[in-house]
């Protein structure tokens, strides 16, 4: 038997996978029970993680833009925090950041192949977000009718 951290321990005796789902799991490094960095959930969470992140990657998603180009595209986001964001997602290398020929220097920031990548996630998770808002969105408005049946039956 080989050697098992307390992270990395079998699922549930008797079950496919030892209890694991398969699809959300189909890896061994999946299999954790706490949270670890080679987990490939966690290593997607942390690409998308931090405010305005989803949108700097959305816009780089269209084409590469100058760093004027993203501030125009993303008005309401500080010089600061963008740089912020580029830094971040370059040390991730999701994002590549190329200086152009000429004078004055000019630089462009592009999506490499994992920014690319993230497409399919961003674009879930727009649709898993409007899904959970309109249940959100029913459960308010089904709790409002609850409480006006309420006041009526009291009456």
């Amino acid at each position: 038997m080989g050697h098992r951290t307390e992270t990395h321990a079998p699922g549930f005796p008797g079950t496919p996978l030892g209890g694991w789902d398969g699809a959300l799991v189909p890896e061994e490094r999946g299999r954790t029970r706490g949270p670890e960095p080679d987990c490939p959930v966690e290593v997607a969470l942390a690409a998308v993680a931090g405010r305005w992140t989803t949108l700097v990657l959305r816009e780089l998603m269209h084409a590469p833009y100058s760093f004027g180009e993203l501030s125009e595209r993303l008005p309401a986001l500080s010089a600061k925090v963008l740089t912020e964001r580029l830094r971040q997602l370059e040390e991730q290398r999701l994002v590549a950041r190329d200086r152009l020929p000429g004078f004055p220097a000019r630089t462009r920031y592009r999506l490499t192949p994992g920014g690319q990548a993230l497409r399919p996630l961003l674009a879930e998770l727009y649709r898993t977000g409007a899904a959970i808002a309109a249940a959100r969105e029913e459960g308010a408005a089904a709790g409002a009718v609850a409480v006006r049946e309420g006041d009526v039956a009291e009456s």
